[in-house]
């Protein structure tokens, strides 16, 4: 089968339509490959605004990329902020396609799903480092505050042929703030009815002309909350503290350097309560404390007029101690990525090659069997020709040879057509993943029931979209159909009531579906309504037949509406809808219901001074209203709750104040 036919196949069963309020907006550019093209691109009637796309090698504006990104730029990341100070959640669940997915009610951990992929395909960069490691841990997410970030993009689909193995299902790229002209500081402080306070800075300050440094600083703390009084936390506690700095270096002749460290430490505890039980008359308190420290170097320097050389590097390791009960784990991961590229253009061609080596690992001083360390070196190269003013067609490809699942060759092929106010872009790509045994139900219940992993294979997909966009004045369209085709999936099978193990599913699991966005923005206010349709299946654990892949919900919608002046302050309603999810292993209910997630913000600037208050989840939805969060006897994998499939926490009010300083 060809990769076309193989594209139609996956593209041809998305057919219903959906609406799920992506925060990203593409806003028009104008960065021309020389003047003709520019003066041409004005008379399509673009804007002169530039969001320029770092983490798709090209350097490109985002509306002139054949690979679709989605953008979330700086105004949106402030809006957020304000919503959750301690994490990154709540800023990319509210992309179309894009779902965050609590893995672990005990402690509150999550992953990002795109369209409908595991979280553990979605590669987590920072300034296009794997600061968080090959497969990203559930709760690294939370542990991210937002202070410091002046855009974050977001590819879906297969990206291996760009990052390798850990990007299978997309890429969340993490773009942080550099220093500008003067000084600037930020501090933001937050406090919540359930018993949360957050308190962030950041500031930046040029050294001289050609140097600049930054620090991103944060405390945050949660108390742990019961709100049903059944004895078991609904909200874990935890005390987080967090620190970055970062150096910036730009010379005259073309060459930069960026330098980062990062460190953070937390305690977070979950499970019973003290004196209080699980079903079976034990207690069960579910507690983690990690450690994790980071580095990591982008650099690059002009070759010649029409080439340049580029370095990326990062190191990582993050230290845990788990609890689960009477069981303590004790072990730690380990990152290490280096890559070397170079890139150049002549006239309408751009191209990129280079070489990369990344080595993940992991060490359990409890469970040794489980250790592992998987070795990567890899070959990549990407091409992308302007055909005419209106076509561009992009072809990027990777050979990794994996130490442990051998060589695995990751193709993408994409191409961006833009006729008037249209624009069409389509796309086709393949990955592989290794697998780790921390699928969601391990990273939730530990290690202690798992059994060794044994004649396991890399896990592939191919993935296909077809974009079409719409601009006219001050309304923007996008449909969007995607579908996706996942070989070897992993998924946890029982072989007795008290342990499980990790195998490849026989047959294919498949993904289909649309997105819809319609957004109008005039004169400060800006409506946005948006609907996502997700068919997920996989083959039965029985062999016979095919099953909704659990906990992805068919039909999610949202509509928002903002209005917001700067330097006087923003006002934002919101409304998300969430259907009905497939629940495995639920002794409650095999099928969630539907729910509606309502909120309301409010800032107010004065200066330099910024008052906030925003209300989340007005309705109070919250799982435990409908059932128990805990069943009746412990899962085979050894976890304690039933999967989260509502939010935990309902109502929430979080209000506070952010001062600047200097310019901005």
């Amino acid at each position: 089968m060809t990769n076309a036919m193989r594209a139609a196949l996956l593209l041809g069963a998305a057919s219903p339509f959906i609406f799920s309020m992506p925060a990203a907006a593409q806003d028009a550019g104008s960065v021309g490959d020389d003047h003709a093209q520019a003066e041409a691109k004005a008379e399509h009637g673009e804007e002169n605004h530039e969001i320029i796309v770092q983490g798709t090698r090209s350097g490109r504006r985002v509306q002139d990329e054949p690979i679709r990104v989605e953008v979330i730029a700086g105004e949106e990341i402030e809006e957020k902020a304000i919503m959750r100070p301690g994490n990154i959640a709540m800023l990319v669940n509210e992309t179309g396609g894009v779902r965050v997915q609590v893995t672990s009610p005990a402690l509150g951990a999550a992953n990002i799903r795109i369209q409908g992929l595991e979280g553990r395909y979605t590669q987590l960069l920072a300034d296009n480092l794997p600061l968080y490691g090959g497969q990203a841990s559930s709760l690294g997410l939370l542990q991210i505050p937002p202070t410091d970030l002046g855009q974050v993009e977001v590819i879906k689909g297969s990206a291996s042929a760009l990052y390798g193995a850990s990007a299978l299902g997309g890429v969340i790229n993490l773009i942080s703030k550099r220093p500008r002209d003067g000084f600037e500081a930020e501090v933001l402080g937050n406090v919540t009815t359930r018993g949360g306070q957050d308190l962030t800075v950041y500031a930046a300050a040029p050294l001289n002309e050609t140097t600049g440094l930054s620090l991103t600083a944060g405390a945050h703390r949660q108390s742990g909350q019961d709100l049903d009084g059944d004895g078991w936390y609904d909200m874990a506690a935890y005390d987080r503290l967090t620190a970055r700095p970062r150096f910036q270096w730009d010379g005259d002749g073309g060459s930069s350097v960026y330098l980062t460290m990062g460190a953070m430490t937390e305690d977070r505890v979950g499970g019973t309560l003290p004196g209080r039980t699980v079903p079976d008359g034990t207690a069960y308190p579910q507690t983690q404390d990690t450690e994790r420290f980071d580095a990591g170097l982008v650099a690059e320097t002009p070759l010649s007029d029409s080439a340049t050389l580029n370095l990326r590097a990062s190191a990582m390791r993050q230290d845990h101690l788990h609890r689960y009960g009477a069981v303590v784990e004790d072990d730690h991961h380990t990152s290490l990525f280096s890559e070397a590229s170079v890139s150049g253009g002549s006239g309408a061609t751009s191209w990129v090659g280079g070489i990369a080596f990344q080595s993940d690992g992991f060490r359990s001083e409890t469970f040794p069997a489980f250790d592992y360390t998987y070795d990567v070196p890899g070959v990549f190269a990407q091409l992308e020709q302007e055909a005419t003013l209106d076509l561009t067609l992009a072809a990027s490809a990777r050979v990794d040879f994996h130490d442990e699942f051998g060589t695995q060759f990751s193709p993408r092929l994409s191409a961006l057509y833009r006729p008037g106010n249209w624009t069409i872009r389509g796309s086709f790509g393949g990955g592989f993943f290794a697998p780790t045994p921390f699928v969601d139900a391990i990273a939730a219940a530990g290690l202690s029931r798992l059994e060794p992993l044994r004649d396991l294979e890399a896990e592939t997909a191919q993935t296909a979209s077809l974009d079409l966009g719409y601009a006219d004045g001050p309304w923007e369209a996008n449909l969007t159909l995607f579908g996706a085709d996942i070989e070897n999936a992993t998924r946890l099978r029982e072989i007795a009531t008290d342990r499980v193990e990790l195998v490849n599913i026989d047959g294919t699991t498949r993904v289909r579906g649309t997105e819809i966005l319609l957004r109008f923005k005039q004169d400060g206010f800006t409506v946005t309504g948006s609907y996502v349709f997700v068919d997920a299946t996989e083959p039965e654990p029985s062999g016979n037949g095919r099953r909704e892949v659990p906990l992805t919900p068919k039909h999610t919608a949202g509509l928002v509406g903002m209005w917001e002046e700067h330097g006087k302050g923003r006002i934002g309603i919101e409304a998300y809808y969430t259907g009905e999810q497939a629940l495995e292993d639920n002794p409650y209910r095999t099928r969630s219901r539907p729910y509606l997630h309502l909120g309301v913000l409010g800032e107010i600037t004065i200066g330099k001074i910024s008052l906030f208050a925003n209300a989340e989840n007005l309705l109070d939805v919250r799982q435990t209203k409908y059932d128990p969060l805990l069943p009746p006897q412990r899962a085979a994998s050894g976890q304690w709750t039933v999967d989260a499939w509502a939010p935990l926490e309902g109502f929430i009010l979080n209000g506070g104040i952010r001062l600047r300083f200097g310019g901005h």
